[in-house]
């Protein structure tokens, strides 16, 4: 939980909601977490400022997208949530893409790439296997829609979230704006207008929530919540947007300075003016404030951190300071991060992860700077695909025609990127921030908070409740790097080794 003044960032207070796997593929979080959460991180930013804290004005929302849970007409949940990096549903997908004519038409009528994330798969795989929650069901809510009803007594998503799902029909360009047919009364937003696509939410369509304006006030706050969090009731709730959304405008996003953010996992997102041409490595979601986002979601990032700190039994911290001491090419250790799946740009199911190169002499420096480098090929990857067909790589990067990434068709509305802004975690992370610059060839900014998703909903609250907030103002830039040009050198040698080890591993199975 953040909490913003005019003249930016004054608390942060921080709380996890654990997620389990009881098999493979499956992740899940119990849906009470979001709120206790919530809670928690309230108490956090009040013990650091509690008279700022007692003065808030609007609350808004960043929210995570793709995960939902079935939800009775109570507002109770029923059963555990399926999260954004739940893979069980990969048959389910299979059919019902091609049901629709198959994948490459789901994506043109949708924007998103039918794999087992797919949450339409998803409520195919509960009504399959877990029917009974469906038929109790009132609602299918993310965790921020659930929270938004808890606080306000209202129902509703926004656009955001809404198209990143791959239910709703926004090959027109209009994109998910006004509501489903279930919903014909709800304000219309930025985008206009969608509806479910037929034949892949049945009778499901009715479950799904109102879609507001991300930057509309959804109500506001109940007494009871507002004792919980210790917050005035009475105040405004935006509804705000999905945390992709929230960080290209918290980051200061553009078409030519995409937002690279790394966190549990790594994300690419490429503002655009026009939903014109789908890049293969690609999706395309609605912005928060109109336009699109070509989005490149990758399989893991911190996450591969952690897994290594759980092997190693040192600290991320200590692990990312260790990976800044290996060279380059982190002395032959090549990783491929699909550890649940492959992501974009590669949109691969039944790829998994591998450690090619490994010997005796290697440290675990050298594993933890792999794991960086990794992640910044498929980054370099998807800025190929987004680029418009024509357009120059990005200057780090070897030419397309070599690339393991499928070229796209283009959907940018200029050249190239010029430049980076960064968000998530990874702000503050200097092998992260080099060995990223040095892959793409480009220079990298940072705001100030390195909080850009939270920033990105205080923009988004400020212009529900007529607060003139400008980003410059309440998150500058605080730092602009460029990259070092023999470690561009470097890593643009070793792309043709990183390219061949991914095309040797992304087509091996595990059938266990």
């Amino acid at each position: 939980m953040a909490l913003w003044s005019d003249d930016g960032l004054v608390a942060l207070g921080r709380a996890g909601v654990e997620c389990t796997f009881p098999d493979a593929g499956r992740v899940e979080q119990d849906p009470a977490d979001w709120w206790s959460s919530l809670v928690a991180a309230c108490a956090g930013a009040r013990r650091q400022a509690p008279a700022a804290f007692a003065a808030v004005r609007v609350v808004g929302f960043s929210a995570a997208r793709q995960t939902f849970v079935p939800v009775s007409s109570a507002g109770d949940p029923l059963g555990r949530a399926m999260v954004w990096s739940d893979r069980r549903a990969g048959e389910e997908a299979i059919a019902l893409s091609t049901a629709c004519g198959g994948p490459d038409e789901v994506r043109r009528r949708t924007g998103v790439v039918p794999d087992a994330a797919w949450v339409a798969a998803k409520m195919a795989w509960l009504a399959h296997h877990e029917p009974e929650r469906l038929r109790r069901a009132r609602w299918l809510l993310a965790p921020r829609d659930l929270l938004v009803w808890r606080l306000t007594g209202e129902v509703c998503t926004d656009p955001t979230l809404a198209s990143a799902t791959g239910i709703y029909d926004t090959s027109s360009g209009a994109g998910a704006g006004a509501g489903a047919r279930a919903h014909a009364g709800a304000a219309a937003g930025a985008h206009g207008a969608a509806e479910p696509v037929a034949g892949l939410v049945g009778d499901a369509a009715g479950l799904l929530p109102a879609i507001r304006p991300s930057s509309s006030v959804a109500g506001t706050l109940l007494p009871g919540p507002a004792g919980e969090l210790g917050l005035p009731a009475g105040i405004d709730v935006v509804i705000g947007a999905g945390d992709r959304a929230c960080e290209v405008l918290g980051a200061g996003a553009s078409t030519a300075r995409p937002m690279v953010s790394w966190g549990t996992t790594a994300n690419v997102s490429v503002p655009v003016d026009h939903r014109h041409g789908l890049p293969e490595g690609m999706i395309v979601t609605c912005g928060a404030l109109g336009g699109w986002l070509l989005e490149g979601g990758l399989s893991a990032a911190g996450s591969l951190v952690d897994w290594l700190a759980r092997l190693t039994g040192l600290g991320p911290d200590v692990l990312m300071e260790q990976a800044g001491q290996s060279p380059p090419g982190s002395r032959g250790v090549t990783v491929l991060p699909w550890f649940g799946g492959a992501r974009a740009p590669w949109w691969c199911d039944s790829a998994r992860g591998a450690v090619v190169g490994l010997s005796f002499d290697h440290s675990s420096g050298d594993l933890a700077r792999a794991i960086v480098e990794a992640v910044a090929w498929d980054v370099a990857r998807c800025l190929e695909s987004a680029a418009p067909s024509g357009s120059a790589a990005p200057s780090g990067s070897a030419a397309r025609s070599g690339s393991a990434a499928r070229s796209g068709s283009g959907g940018a509305d200029t050249g190239g990127p010029v430049g980076l802004v960064l968000g998530g975690g990874g702000t503050t992370v200097a092998v992260w921030v080099d060995v990223l610059m040095a892959v793409t060839g480009l220079p990298a900014c940072r705001r100030r908070s390195g909080e850009a998703a939270s920033a990105g909903a205080a923009l988004l609250a400020g212009r529900a409740t007529g607060i003139d907030a400008d980003l410059d103002h309440l998150d500058p830039v605080s730092a602009e790097s460029a990259p070092d040009p023999t470690a561009v050198a470097r890593y643009q040698s070793l792309r043709p080794i990183a390219d061949d080890a991914a095309r040797a591993v992304i087509g091996l199975r595990n059938d266990r």
